[in-house]
Formats: C-alpha cells, sequence, structure tokens
C-alpha cells in the first residue's frame, strides 16, 4: 500500500473524515471509530511509513510525544485510571492499516477491555537464548 491508497494519509490530506484531537507538523491524532474504551486515539505521523521497522526515528520520536501528551489528558480529563500505548507492527501482531499508528486507550478500573496475553513465566534457558540472539549487534 502507497501513501495514495493510505486511509490514513487521506485523513492527513483532508480527504477522509476524522474526529482531530490533536495535531502538530508531525503529527494527526483522532479518535479510533472502533474504540477500545472512552476517548481511545490513534496518533500517526504525517508522513507516510508502512510499520514501527521503517518510520524515520525523529518521526517516530514525534508521534511518541503526541501519544504522551493525549495520554496525559486521558488521564486528567477523562479521569481514566491508567493507560495502554500499543502498537501493532505486522498482520501477525494484528496490524490493520499500515501505516505507523499508536493507539493510547484510557484504561478505566471497571472496562471489560481485556488484552490476549496473560504473563506467566517462561523457559529461562529460552528467555537468555533470544536476549543473546537481540542483544548482539550485527
Amino acid at each position: 500500500m502507497t501513501g495514495q491508497d493510505c486511509i490514513f494519509c487521506k485523513i492527513v490530506a483532508g480527504e477522509l473524515p476524522a474526529t482531530i484531537v490533536d495535531q502538530d507538523e508531525h503529527t494527526v491524532a483522532f479518535m479510533d471509530i472502533n474504540p477500545a474504551t472512552r476517548g481511545h486515539a490513534l496518533v500517526i505521523p504525517r508522513t507516510h511509513a508502512p510499520d514501527l521497522l521503517s518510520i524515520d526515528p525523529r518521526e517516530l520520536a514525534a508521534v511518541t510525544g503526541a501519544a504522551q501528551r493525549l495520554a496525559i489528558r486521558a488521564k486528567e480529563r477523562l479521569k481514566a485510571d491508567g493507560i495502554n500505548v500499543i502498537n501493532s507492527c505486522g498482520a501477525a501482531a494484528w496490524q490493520t492499516v499500515f501505516h505507523f499508528h499508536l493507539h493510547v486507550i484510557p484504561r478505566y478500573e471497571s472496562d471489560p477491555l481485556r488484552l490476549p496475553w496473560v504473563p506467566r513465566p517462561g523457559d529461562p534457558a529460552e528467555i537468555a537464548a533470544a536476549a543473546e540472539a537481540i542483544g548482539r549487534p550485527e
């Protein structure tokens, strides 16, 4: 998918409607139309990048800063008890729109949202092997 075919690029260009809640020269934040909880928003870079692996580090920093601004507002103004900031990179990780974005999801003590991952102790040898593989520079 190119930027021309991307629904998020069309939101940035004003070609598709969105409820924009924050924007600056590098980012746009808008409400998710399929919210997980009250106040669920998405933060995207204005420049098209398909995913976390391809976004320019400066753009990533700008998106992260915008996500922090929204998280602070959700905590203060929506009285959220906590915040999840989630990125899905690749179809296997549940990415459905291939324009990098962060979900800023306000969490409330009584909300029904449950993430699919339930932490359980891992195999120490496998943890060590994975750490060795990703921890060393090429």
